[in-house]
């Protein structure tokens, strides 16, 4: 690029995730920003397949510099946009094997993976791919549900209701270091968080998250993670939907803007190796709220790789 993109206002160029180069070339490349734009996986409304392109477009507010934790990612980081994986909104298992794919081929490119959901189903075959590259994950996981039900539906193993039981039972992640923070809301069973800490889940609800308040749920959550491969996953509902509206299946009583905010920068330090964001469902957004908060993730995420480098680590 001839032009730093801070120097273009948000309303001119190609809308790429903040500027960065659209390119499948990862030579040099330190992060790619992959969209995974399916949506087949919903169990109500319908809509995170037009995720990926609403979160590029309102990260054209991202001006570069991240104040609280004092780094560029841009500048320190070369950060490219991968575009879209290929997906079948028919076919949930072919769509598996491609995000697959990709996702195998950027990991062994050497370069972190910011995934854009699409339903939290996109979880399962990302979690495949770390797993291959980097063995058993922990695991930090924002969501208002646990996503570890058998089934949503009769002989159906795959939803976005499903993931991390699949992911667990597969050996993809590591058991000790699984942590839900944010889970609420009536299930469809009294058991229900129940079967998640007996699959190994340390469950932080979110009654439980605001009587510990941000910093005591983020030292659980290193406590946990500390010294690991650690992979995040944010569904956008562990946000209230008063300030992330625009999901699928929303859950009143959760974080704030600045809470999941503080969340995500609470994660220096960790070695983190992947992230994705999901459950962005632009029809249901008022003002786009819900897709700048997301880009703003992904920012904060991206700013917490470029510290890692700066490390050395």
């Amino acid at each position: 690029m001839s032009e730093s993109f801070s120097e273009l206002q948000p309303f001119i160029g190609i809308t790429t995730f903040a500027r960065r180069p659209h390119t499948r070339d990862l030579r040099g490349a330190d992060v790619a920003i992959v969209g995974v734009p399916y949506d087949g996986a919903t169990s109500y409304r319908s809509g995170a397949r037009f995720g990926p392109r609403k979160i590029r477009e309102l990260s054209l507010l991202l001006w570069g510099y991240n104040n609280p934790l004092a780094v560029a990612p841009f500048e320190a980081l070369n950060i490219v946009d991968f575009g879209d994986v290929e997906i079948v909104p028919v076919n949930i298992g072919k769509t598996f094997a491609n995000i697959e794919k990709s996702i195998d081929a950027i990991l062994d490119a050497g370069v972190t993976v910011a995934a854009l959901g699409g339903d939290h189903s996109i979880a399962l075959p990302l979690l495949r791919a770390h797993r291959r590259r980097y063995g058993p994950l922990a695991v930090v996981h924002f969501d208002s549900h646990p996503d570890t039900w058998d089934t949503e539906y009769d002989g159906e193993p795959y939803s976005h209701g499903t993931p991390f039981r699949r992911a667990i039972e597969e050996g993809l992640m590591d058991t000790s270091a699984y942590i839900q923070v944010g889970i609420r809301g009536p299930t469809s069973s009294a058991d229900d968080l129940k079967d998640a800490q007996e699959m190994g889940a340390h469950v932080i609800t979110i009654d439980e998250a605001m009587s510990l308040g941000v910093t005591s749920v983020v030292e659980r959550i290193r406590e946990k993670a500390a010294g690991k491969n650690v992979y995040v996953s944010f569904d956008i509902d562990a946000v209230d939907p008063a300030f992330a509206p625009g999901t699928g299946t929303p859950e009143v009583g959760g974080f704030t803007s600045h809470q999941a905010l503080q969340l995500v920068r609470g994660l220096r330090g960790l070695n983190l190796i992947g992230f994705d964001l999901v459950e962005v469902s632009p029809p249901y957004d008022h003002g786009d709220i819900t897709a700048i908060l997301a880009s703003n993730l992904v920012f904060e995420f991206l700013s917490l790789v470029a510290l890692k480098k700066q490390r050395g680590t």
